[in-house]
């Protein structure tokens, strides 16, 4: 068997890429640079990066079964820098794959795509966690690469569908909310394939494979979870209702669907995550609204107003868009979303431009030139607009930690000079930081509001929190004790008798425990 050289099959696959691929590659790479350079060159964590200096990433009681692996590419260690641009890698990647899924043969529009998909604010969420986010921008592509092999324009072998499968079995193990990802992309081709003058049993084989290949996907997922929780003798986790993925809905399938077209309509509209602001309002719609505009001409032109069945399939897959969103909320109904789970509505976007792209393409004109020049605007308009969000994202979260150490040091001080005190004392934190106490200074929440992670004032929510900080920005280790042990304190005497830090008395021992507290919780 002949063995290629390296330099003859680097250069059959980028033959293969295709020069639009290309452009969404290298567009993907300097735009995601340019937006996320601040973060990288930063070594500032989030409230769970604390702990997650080094963190082994096994997450098998939350489903992800395969992030271990994913993840530890780049070692358990949490590196910015390296995890980042192992990040960018992975989701230049996708733009590139998501361009050729939709055939976006017009370079300026496959780099407009690749803008939004770097740039969607979502991702400065998954920055924030950086210590896991190579880990979910690799399940990311491997759940676009599933669709990828059932993409009816590549003519997909008569089994592609299982590499599929098995491709987005392994994405949903690394993070299963980007099955929703597969699911629109799977959506918005097969509205492609109704679209096309092709037989109804070619559409019809067509729409198969998408089937067989996200169930497929499925039944490789849970398959390799059970598997591997039986080897490591584990079982799921409570977190987020992980643990009742398999069983009936306990709020009724009525209120389940209730519940994604309100979170759906909430999260678009007002979570200012999609739409930050006016411009970017009117951006977003105006790209929305030339899509469906051309889709409809589209289908006046093949006579689809003239068949009953048209009228049909559009509504149900109007009707299905929020749910086919939101399916994550099937699988687990106690789900409560994270930002880290909504990176499909960018899909949306990446869709609209695609039905522009082809249909400013079938003719040259004013009109079209017009179309391209409106789109243009906005997609760069909407892509700055995500980029200077993601980076006031960034910029609270670096000020939410110079917050947070000065406020452990000027703790740490009293602390040590409390009367009774010795090195590991047992310590109750009662309370998280008194707002009372301290000026709220986070000026950013109208804009980073809906980015879990970046948010706030401080890195601090629980004794924990103060317990990793002291340990690995401070150099001081406290014995915290657990929470269900400070419960029982609230109700006491002493606990009634004490100020809030930074007050005089805030730091009591008794009992051989030193008592801090922080705020007033009761």
């Amino acid at each position: 068997m002949k063995i290629n050289s390296v330099e003859f099959s680097f250069k059959k696959l980028t033959e293969k890429m295709g020069k639009s691929s290309k452009v969404a590659f290298v567009t993907a790479f300097v735009v995601a640079l340019i937006s996320h350079m601040s973060i990288l060159l930063s070594d500032v964590p989030n409230h769970d990066g604390l702990a997650s200096i080094y963190f082994d990433q096994n997450m098998i009681t939350s489903g992800r079964w395969f992030l271990e692996i994913s993840a530890g590419i780049s070692s358990f260690y949490s590196l910015p820098w390296l995890i980042g641009i192992l990040s960018i890698f992975y989701l230049s990647l996708t733009a590139a794959v998501i361009v050729n899924i939709f055939d976006i043969n017009n370079s300026l529009f496959a780099a407009l795509c690749a803008a939004v998909l770097v740039t969607f604010p979502t991702l400065a969420g998954n920055f924030a966690y950086v210590f896991t986010m190579d880990g979910y921008m690799l399940g990311l592509l491997l759940c676009v690469l599933s669709v990828y092999m059932v993409k009816p324009s590549k003519n997909p072998g008569k089994f592609s569908w299982v590499i599929g499968a098995v491709l987005l079995g392994f994405g949903m193990g690394t993070y299963q909310a980007y099955l929703s990802v597969a699911i629109l992309l799977c959506f918005f081709l097969a509205v492609n394939v109704l679209l096309e003058e092709n037989k109804a049993l070619d559409k019809a084989k067509n729409i198969l494979r998408f089937v067989l290949m996200g169930a497929g996907g499925l039944v490789v997922y849970y398959v390799m979870l059970r598997v591997l929780l039986l080897i490591q003798g584990r079982e799921l986790a409570t977190y987020q209702g992980i643990n009742g993925m398999t069983s009936a809905n306990k709020t009724g399938i009525l209120s389940t669907v209730k519940l994604m077209y309100a979170d759906f309509l909430n999260f678009t509209l007002k979570s200012k995550v999609v739409v930050p602001n006016a411009f970017s309002a009117v951006s977003f719609f105006v790209i929305l609204l030339l899509a469906i505009v051309l889709l409809v001409i589209k289908a006046y032109q093949r006579g689809y107003f003239k068949k009953v069945l048209f009228y049909v399939f559009t509504l149900v897959l109007a009707v299905l868009i929020p749910c086919l969103t939101n399916a994550i909320l099937l699988i687990s109904s106690d789900v409560t979303y994270h930002v880290l789970m909504r990176y499909q509505w960018v899909i949306f976007i990446v869709f609209a431009l695609s039905v522009i792209s082809k249909s400013v393409s079938l003719e040259e004109g004013n009109l079209s030139n017009i179309i391209c020049w409106v789109t243009l605007v906005c997609t760069v308009v909407l892509s700055f607009t995500y980029l200077v969000t993601d980076n006031i994202a960034y910029s609270n979260l670096n000020k939410k930690y110079e917050k947070t150490y000065a406020y452990c040091v000027r703790l740490a001080d009293r602390i040590e000079q409390t009367p009774g005190y010795y090195q590991g004392i047992p310590i109750a934190m009662v309370g998280v930081v008194g707002q009372d106490n301290f000026p709220t200074t986070d000026i950013t929440g109208d804009v980073t509001g809906g980015l879990i992670g970046v948010s706030g004032d401080y890195l601090l929510y629980k004794g924990e929190n103060y317990a990793d900080f002291f340990k690995h920005y401070l150099g001081i280790t406290i014995n915290v004790l657990p929470e269900d042990y400070v419960v029982e304190f609230y109700d006491s005497p002493l606990y009634a008798s004490m100020a809030s830090f930074p007050d005089a008395g805030s730091t009591v021992v008794s009992d051989g425990i030193l008592y801090i507290k922080t705020e007033n919780v009761r």
